[in-house]
C-alpha cells in the first residue's frame, strides 16, 4: 500500500478565528476528515454558529471565546482543551486582518493592532501548543495561514504583508527547532477566496479584473480549495511535509500583481 491516510480520525485540532469565513471553513473541513475541534475567536456567537455545523457530522466542537493577542487569554484556552480532551495534535493559525492603508498613512495603532493580531498571536499560540506537543511525546501539527501578500509585494497593506512575510520565516525557523519533537511546521498562502473580508473588494469588477490578469487560472479560490491542503498537512499524507509554505492561489505567484 502506498497511499497514506488522509483521515484525521482521533485527532484534537484548535483553529483561531473559527468564527467565520476561512477559519470556520477549515474547522468544519478539519471535523469532516475526522478532528474533534477546539474554536477560538473574540466573537462567541460566530463560534456557536461554527460549532452547530460541526456538531451536525457527529464531531465534538469546543467553543472558547479568546482573544488570541492576549498571553493569559492563549494559555487559558489552550490549558481548556488539554483539560478537556487531553491533548493537542493539530494548531491551525488562521486568525487575521488587514487595515489597507497606503504607508505614508499608516499610523502607530494600526501598526500595533495588525502585527498583534496577524503575527504575535500567530507566535504565542505556536510556543504554547508547541510546548504541550513537546511534552505529550507524540509531536503534533502547526499549520500558519499567511498570504501571497507575504511573498509578492501587492498594492497596499505594506503592514498586513510585513506580517504574513513574517510568518512565512517563522514557520521555517519553528520547523528547524522542533522538528527533533516530531513537531511538523508549515504554512499556507492563499490568494483571494470569497470570505466576508472580501466581499467588498469582490464586489469591485476593476478590481476583480485585475486580480484575473494575474491569476493564470482566472478565477478567485473557493473555501474548499483551501481545506484539502490543510488536511493533507495534518494528516499522515503530510509526514516528510516540513517548513513549507503552500501557495493556494491559483497560480498567482508565478508572477506578482
Amino acid at each position: 500500500m502506498f497511499l497514506p491516510s488522509f483521515s484525521l480520525e482521533g485527532k484534537k485540532a484548535i483553529v483561531t478565528g473559527a468564527g467565520r469565513g476561512i477559519g470556520r471553513a477549515l474547522a468544519v473541513g478539519l471535523a469532516e476528515a475526522g478532528a474533534d475541534v477546539a474554536l477560538l475567536s473574540r466573537t462567541e456567537l460566530d463560534l456557536h454558529e461554527t460549532a452547530r455545523m460541526i456538531d451536525g457530522l457527529g464531531k465534538k466542537a469546543l467553543v472558547i471565546p479568546t482573544d488570541v493577542t492576549k498571553r493569559e487569554d492563549v494559555q487559558g484556552a489552550i490549558q481548556k482543551m488539554v483539560k478537556e480532551w487531553g491533548g493537542i495534535d493539530i494548531l491551525i493559525n488562521n486568525a487575521g486582518m488587514n487595515i489597507r492603508s497606503k504607508a505614508f498613512e499608516v499610523t502607530d495603532q494600526e501598526w500595533n493592532t495588525i502585527m498583534d493580531t496577524n503575527l504575535r498571536s500567530a507566535f504565542m499560540m505556536s510556543q504554547e501548543t508547541g510546548k504541550i506537543m513537546k511534552d505529550q511525546g507524540r509531536g503534533g501539527r502547526i499549520i500558519s495561514i499567511t498570504s501571497v501578500g507575504g511573498h509578492v509585494a501587492l498594492r497596499t497593506g505594506v503592514v498586513y504583508a510585513a506580517t504574513k512575510a513574517a510568518l512565512i520565516q517563522m514557520t521555517k525557523v519553528l520547523a528547524l527547532e522542533w522538528g527533533q519533537y516530531n513537531i511538523n511546521v508549515n504554512a499556507i498562502g492563499p490568494w483571494y477566496f470569497k470570505t466576508p473580508l472580501t466581499e467588498m473588494l469582490l464586489a469591485d469588477k476593476e478590481y476583480v479584473n485585475d486580480i484575473l490578469a494575474v491569476t493564470p487560472l482566472k478565477r478567485v479560490g473557493e473555501l474548499p480549495e483551501l481545506v484539502g491542503p490543510v488536511v493533507f498537512l495534518s494528516s499522515s499524507a503530510g509526514d516528510y511535509v516540513h517548513g513549507q509554505t503552500l501557495f493556494v492561489d491559483g497560480g498567482m505567484t508565478i508572477q506578482g500583481f
